[in-house]
């Protein structure tokens, strides 16, 4: 049953996006009881100018984890990139997606959550 509202609501927000592209937007939240496996060992390509590296992380495609290798992005100056990652919370696993942050005001906060994330 959850399965199908899932499903429903995923053509819904198809919908929704193709008629509304400009609202289109959705925040969408993941919390699984089901532990990401240890991070894996990647080595970091050399520096590239213009690009800052996305390390790789472990998606939940709705059955199991998969990992996704790291990869080069464009650079967005006055930004850093915060990683994708998962997050401990009461004992249930949740997924904050990889975004890009301004300034060292967001620096702090990615250090109180170090202690709960799974990827580091």
């Amino acid at each position: 049953m959850a399965m199908r509202n899932s499903l429903l609501l995923c053509v819904l927000l198809t919908l929704y996006a193709a008629a509304f592209p400009a609202a289109a937007q959705v925040n969408f939240s993941l919390d699984i009881e089901v532990a990401p496996p240890p991070a894996r060992v990647e080595v970091v390509p050399p520096p590239r100018p213009g690009y800052a590296w996305a390390p790789g992380y472990w998606r939940w495609d709705g059955h199991r984890h998969v990992w996704m290798v790291g990869r080069w992005m464009h650079e967005r100056p006055g930004s850093h990139w915060v990683a994708d990652r998962w997050v401990d919370r009461d004992g249930r696993h949740h997924f904050e997606p990889g975004h890009w942050d301004r300034g060292p005001e967001h620096v702090e906060h990615e250090h109180r959550a170090y202690e709960h994330d799974y990827r580091r």
